[in-house]
């Protein structure tokens, strides 16, 4: 294995546009925001930038709208070393955009145009072959059409890649052919949508009850995201782990997941075990809370390693 590592991210890329208001609206109901800033975004985009400041070497695939924004997102990306030749201009739709309100708790809510999101196909994925035969890892979320994140799977698994899978935004019916994954990393709501079982419970025994269901649909790994109650991963043979969270002031919840799976998939890349992967996850996703933005919050490896020698355990 390499020191540097070759994460292939195919995945959506899109603009944020992040407004902070003291409260969620109800239906109907209009608030006042209290600022207002665009920043680069996306779930793929998100992975890759955090996969990179981790030190891997990280390739892009998927498309941009030829508009301002793609513009912007594609100097975003380059200037953070990431490789972008398969990041696809797409003239006949508009770069994807997400709309994300942030309240005074930090949380966030969040709407997504997918625009050129939505036409990287699977022939985008099966003409780039060449990309998985150099990759260690590939990455994949779900703001890309199923088949297309399909096709990536089954190309990863005849170049022997390692997939991780972040099955987000969660769909309600999630075949078992998608979740034939190495490691499947949902958050404790969209592992309630794909397994039908509540999830976000203090209790332990009904997280792990999760975690089997999501192994019984295909994965051979299940790795939990439980937020301020840190992560649980559990293998198909039946190694478990409760992993601790790291304590920091939360600003912003946004991309924290995105975090978490990039770090969860170069640690993953470096031969780490899943366990020691998803210690350093854990932190980096709890890193991610304590700046503003999706990208502009995803850490680097000095950060991570700091707080952990701050917070051992």
């Amino acid at each position: 294995m390499s020191a540097e590592p070759t994460i292939l991210v195919v995945g959506s890329i899109n603009m944020d546009l992040v407004v902070r208001a003291a409260q969620m609206p109800a239906p109907g109901e209009t608030v006042l925001g209290q600022g207002f800033a665009t920043a680069p975004g996306g779930k793929g985009a998100n992975q890759a930038v955090a996969a990179a400041r981790q030190g891997a070497r990280c390739v892009f695939l998927g498309r941009v709208g030829e508009d301002a924004f793609g513009e912007k997102l594609v100097s975003s990306m380059k200037a953070e070393g990431i490789d972008c030749d398969n990041l696809l201009p797409t003239p006949d739709a508009p770069t994807g955009v997400a709309m994300i309100i942030v309240d005074a708790k930090g949380e966030n809510s969040i709407v997504v145009a997918s625009g050129a999101n939505h036409r990287v196909t699977p022939d985008d994925v099966y003409h780039r072959a060449g990309l998985f035969e150099q990759a260690d890892v590939v990455l994949l979320q779900l703001e890309l059409p199923l088949p297309t994140v399909r096709a990536a799977e089954k190309l990863a698994a005849k170049h022997d890649c390692k997939v991780v899978l972040d099955p987000a935004p969660a769909p309600k019916c999630l075949s078992a052919e998608m979740c034939q994954v190495d490691v499947i990393s949902p958050n404790v709501s969209e592992a309630e949508i794909i397994t039908g079982k509540h999830a976000d419970d203090a209790d332990e025994r009904v997280d792990k009850l999760v975690a089997s269901d999501l192994i019984a649909h295909g994965a051979r790994a299940a790795v939990l995201k439980r937020g301020a109650r840190g992560s649980l991963v559990l293998t198909a043979d039946g190694q478990i782990a409760s992993i601790k969270p790291y304590k920091v002031d939360v600003v912003d919840t946004t991309a924290a997941g995105d975090a978490f799976t990039a770090s969860l998939a170069v640690g993953i890349a470096r031969g780490l075990s899943l366990p020691e992967a998803a210690k350093i996850a854990n932190a980096a996703g709890a890193l991610a809370c304590t700046k503003f933005g999706a990208q502009p919050s995803m850490p680097t490896a000095d950060e991570i390693k700091i707080l952990m020698e701050d917070q051992p355990m």
